[in-house]
């Protein structure tokens, strides 16, 4: 049986994955996206 990290490694390989990736990596570019997540994290942490 395949565990989880190697079944998220197949995926990431495959054409889907590669577009969601590329995805991620241009919206982690973006200042405003980048102002949320850092924002989103400081909530998380204050629980």
């Amino acid at each position: 049986m395949a565990s989880l990290f190697s079944k998220i490694a197949a995926f990431a390989r495959s054409p889907q994955g590669r577009r969601l990736v590329d995805r991620a990596k241009h919206t982690a570019q973006d200042p405003r996206s980048r102002a949320k997540a850092q924002e989103m994290m400081r909530k998380f942490r204050k629980r």
